[in-house]
């Protein structure tokens, strides 16, 4: 049988659930299947690129936003860490650009200021404020006089709603 897994202890039907994905490696595996084809942990788990090193933006022009997604899979608990950069200035919302969700958002402006519209309230958070707030008012997001930058922690309803992912 060709392959790691006579060596390393492991059935090729388990190998094969490993490979598709249909089963997670333990590290006892992992460490035996690296001895096996002679590599170390670090070689076998490596990325070849830097696609899990370098996080990209994803640009949405029609809703003047960028946005970093700092985790990976869901983060912990199931939240989701998020970079923003918003440009739509205030002043340019209709209704269809409030959105209601169950959960919390919360977030803080790293840079600019930030307007956030819930509900009949116009709130103005500056650099170094951060803002938490039930979803379930209608709400959204703009920038005053020039871009803001923040960073937001959202639960998966929070995620689908902000990140259309």
């Amino acid at each position: 049988m060709k392959g790691p897994s006579p060596r390393a202890g492991i059935s090729p039907s388990q190998l094969s659930r490993i490979e598709t994905g249909h089963r997670r490696i333990s590290l006892d595996q992992l460490t035996a299947i690296s001895g096996a084809l002679g590599k170390s942990l670090d070689e076998l788990v490596e990325s070849p690129d830097d696609s899990d090193v370098v996080i990209r933006p994803d640009r949405d022009d029609t809703r003047g936003l960028t946005t970093w997604l700092l985790t990976k899979d869901n983060g912990p608990r199931g939240l989701t860490v998020a970079k923003m950069r918003i440009t739509d200035p205030a002043g340019s919302v209709t209704p269809d650009d409030f959105g209601v969700h169950p959960g919390r958002d919360w977030f803080t402006v790293l840079s600019g200021t930030v307007i956030l519209y819930l509900g009949e309230r116009v709130i103005r958070i500056e650099a170094g404020q951060a803002a938490s707030f039930s979803t379930m008012t209608p709400h959204t997001l703009r920038s005053d006089r020039g871009p803001a930058e923040i960073l937001c922690i959202l639960d998966h309803n929070g995620e689908r709603s902000h990140l259309h992912i």
